[in-house]
């Protein structure tokens, strides 16, 4: 027991005997600085140098640029710019994708398909049918004052607008003789319209240009799609003075008459309008003459 004593207490002699350090004057051995120093001292001092360097260094790489000096480490700018472009490269995707449904749209139109969702009336009428005889057809009285109580209101409403679409006025592409009249039954959903070269083309109302381009069976092709989802399509045309993306008003002109693409017998104007993805008859809206 008496060893050990004795040996921790030479330890902490060890531990706390003072030292002077002593810096000298080579030439002189002039005293220029000296310290008292302990073997403790110096320990505690060393450690906490030690671990200040550590933690200095730890901020360092971690809060400024310095890191990326250190092999293994991205540059910050460069993790920037990766984050940016995988964002830009899923919204091209998905852009991508609409385009291709909205041009497989376009090709559906420009090729006059349309889907035949035409039901037999005959099958409907013979199982719903009904014997009018067996049924009362005399109006009741809540019938009635409800039909008087509607008409009153519908009378009086200021905010009510009894538009429909019959109120939309058109204005005639081009004038000149049909040559080929509508016809769905032989899948020709346009009027053809005979007249000189070069003759200008108007738009029918206002819209934006959805589509202006070369196409090999129907030449020179634009599409304007106006409210309420209606598409006027012009094609053959001459020479087009609009492009994709360019608003129009009703009588500006868009394009010239010509006789461009391979489905063509000479100058005239293949004109179609598409209500909400259905042909209609342009004859039935406007007058060419």
């Amino acid at each position: 027991m008496a060893k050990k004593t004795k040996k921790r207490k030479e330890i902490k002699r060890k531990l706390l005997h003072k030292y002077r350090l002593v810096i000298l004057n080579e030439s002189t051995f002039e005293e220029k600085i000296s310290f008292k120093l302990s073997r403790l001292n110096v320990f505690v001092t060393g450690t906490l140098c030690i671990i200040a360097l550590i933690g200095l260094t730890t901020l360092l790489i971690a809060f400024t640029p310095l890191r990326e000096y250190i092999p293994g480490y991205s540059s910050t700018k460069l993790k920037r710019q990766a984050t940016v472009l995988t964002y830009k490269t899923d919204s091209l995707v998905r852009r991508l994708n609409y385009t291709n449904r909205y041009l497989d749209n376009i090709r559906k139109v420009l090729r006059g398909d349309i889907e035949n969702n035409e039901v037999s009336r005959d099958s409907l009428f013979g199982k719903f049918k009904l014997d009018p005889s067996t049924v009362d057809l005399t109006p009741i009285k809540q019938d009635s004052l409800l039909r008087a109580e509607v008409a009153l209101e519908d009378k009086y409403n200021l905010f009510e607008q009894n538009t429909t679409n019959t109120d939309f006025i058109l204005f005639p592409p081009i004038s000149g003789m049909i040559s080929q009249e509508y016809n769905a039954n032989a899948k020709h959903y346009a009027v053809d319209v005979v007249a000189p070269k070069d003759s200008p083309v108007k738009a029918i109302a206002n819209g934006m240009v959805i589509f202006a381009e070369w196409t090999a069976d129907t030449g020179y092709v634009i599409i304007i799609e106006h409210k309420d989802g209606l598409l006027s399509i012009y094609k053959h045309n001459g020479s087009l003075n609009k492009k994709q993306g360019e608003v129009v008003r009703a009588g500006e002109v868009i394009a010239s008459v010509g006789n461009t693409g391979e489905l063509t017998t000479g100058p005239h104007l293949h004109f179609e309008i598409w209500n909400n993805g259905a042909p209609v008859n342009p004859s039935d809206f406007i007058d060419f003459k």
